[in-house]
């Protein structure tokens, strides 16, 4: 039986920048998913230097458009 560990430091709500790996997570999406969600302009991310990263917020917006996409479908 295995047991999966998350830090706590990636499940902290007062976060505002999110790693893709986070964002992944957040989404319970796989890291290439939540890349190709970014390359297609669906996820929100911001460079930061070299880093990219993912506003707090957007994993919540890009389910909400989704949801909102499937009601009026």
């Amino acid at each position: 039986m295995s047991t999966i560990t998350v830090s706590p430091i990636a499940d902290d709500s007062t976060l505002v920048l999110l790693t893709v790996e986070e964002a992944a997570r957040r989404l319970r999406i796989g890291r290439t998913t939540c890349y190709g969600l970014i390359r297609s302009g669906e996820l929100e991310s911001i460079d930061v230097g070299r880093l990219r990263r993912v506003p707090a917020d957007a994993p919540a917006a890009y389910l909400a458009r989704r949801r909102a996409a499937k009601r009026t479908a």
